[in-house]
């Protein structure tokens, strides 16, 4: 990947292989080296056996690729636009780009697929839904920009698989489970163009927080009402589309 194809790990002497990695990915963050972040946290996975990743790596890892991600993704909509279409220079500067997002989203769906989604099933809980909301946002990105083959199909496949433990095994109020429906209810709406059912799918998620407000505790007070308000944000929107 970009930034780091010449990086030599090795060069590191890791004594506490883990702990060194998380420090190092820690720093990456710091340095806004995203790229290397992705790395040190591909190498961590890699170095897995049967454990699960903590919280603070499972942040790490998500942070890492969702920065590298996001900047691409970005590049590619500043030149998907009707202005470049006709422009044979920059279309192969969007292609360029377009390897990169593709790369970059099948090798964090490799550590997902292969590593993290298989270590998590033994006990199914807030890691599971992390992983497969993970996986679903993965395939939605490589959906935006290819076609015939069946990443859509694949996003809401991985949605639907978190949304069923989420509802079992996570309160209305969990900023995963509330994250999830935020996310599935986009994929819905953008990608799979089932708009009823990205606004049942957003308001279901809203109204059962809401329900259970109360029982919010003070650490995800924050997380949790943030995306509730981006579920509301979105719904008046999608419903004000629909009217016009």
């Amino acid at each position: 990947m970009a930034g780091f194809t010449n990086f030599n790990l090795s060069a590191f002497k890791l004594k506490d292989e883990r702990k060194d990695l998380v420090t190092l990915a820690r720093t990456a963050e710091t340095a806004e080296r995203y790229d290397d972040m992705c790395q040190f946290m591909k190498a961590l996975v890699r170095s897995l056996k049967n454990d699960d990743l903590t919280v603070e790596e499972r942040n790490l890892l998500s942070v890492a690729y969702k920065n590298v991600v996001g900047a691409r993704r970005a590049a590619w909509r500043t030149l998907n636009v009707d202005e470049h279409r006709d422009n044979a220079l920059i279309g192969v500067y969007k292609k360029q780009i377009e390897n990169e997002l593709e790369n970059t989203c099948q090798e964090v769906l490799g550590l997902l697929q292969e590593v993290l989604v298989p270590h998590s099933a033994a006990s199914v809980n807030e890691s599971q839904v992390f992983y497969l909301k993970m996986a679903g946002d993965y395939y939605r990105y490589l959906a935006e920009f290819v076609e015939g083959k069946g990443y859509d199909l694949k996003a809401g496949e991985n949605y639907d698989k978190a949304m069923n433990i989420a509802q079992d095994k996570l309160s209305p109020t969990h900023p995963i489970r509330l994250g999830l429906a935020l996310n599935y209810s986009v994929c819905y709406y953008e990608i799979l163009k089932d708009q009823k059912k990205a606004c049942e799918l957003a308001k279901k998620a809203f109204d059962d927080a809401i329900s259970k407000l109360d029982q919010l505790d003070e650490a995800s007070y924050k997380d949790s009402t943030l995306i509730m308000q981006l579920l509301r944000d979105n719904l008046t929107l999608w419903t004000s589309e629909e009217q016009q």
